[in-house]
């Protein structure tokens, strides 16, 4: 069973192991324990936790537009292949519904980033666009909820 709950501040050297496992390194942009702290306290940051079976599995980073839409910029999962992050997204998007008042879910993904453009798709996410990080190619993906 999956579980989002709001971050607490207790957790970032944790998410900071995870950001650091060789398979998630790559796919996106590794933030300091300081980085983390100065996101935790922006207004319309939002970090939740992702609790499986009462352990901590992962978390996100959203952020909610004055629009109202809600940027996707981070997941990470600990151990990965195990349904989690699907399940972890899917109840993501319920909760940005329900608690945030979304319409939209953004997010950007790397274009090397196979796995997460599969996942993403097969969960309903469009790309709309494409930009670029550092010269690398960036696919732009949303859903509508």
């Amino acid at each position: 069973m999956i579980e989002l709950v709001a971050s607490e501040v207790e957790h970032i050297d944790t998410f900071i192991e995870m950001e650091q496992e060789s398979d998630t390194e790559h796919f996106i942009i590794p933030y300091t324990r300081s980085q983390h702290l100065a996101q935790m306290r922006q207004t319309h940051t939002l970090y939740l936790s992702i609790f499986c079976e009462g352990r901590l599995s992962g978390f996100f980073i959203l952020v909610k537009a004055l629009t109202g839409d809600v940027e996707f910029r981070r997941v990470v999962i600990a151990k990965k292949h195990r349904g989690i992050g699907q399940q972890a997204i899917k109840e993501m998007a319920l909760y940005c519904k329900v608690h945030l008042g979304a319409k939209r879910i953004w997010l950007d993904v790397f274009a090397t980033n196979s796995r997460g453009i599969h996942v993403y798709r097969k969960l309903g996410y469009h790309q709309f666009g494409v930009s670029q990080h550092r010269g690398k190619q960036l696919i732009l993906m949303e859903k509508h909820i």
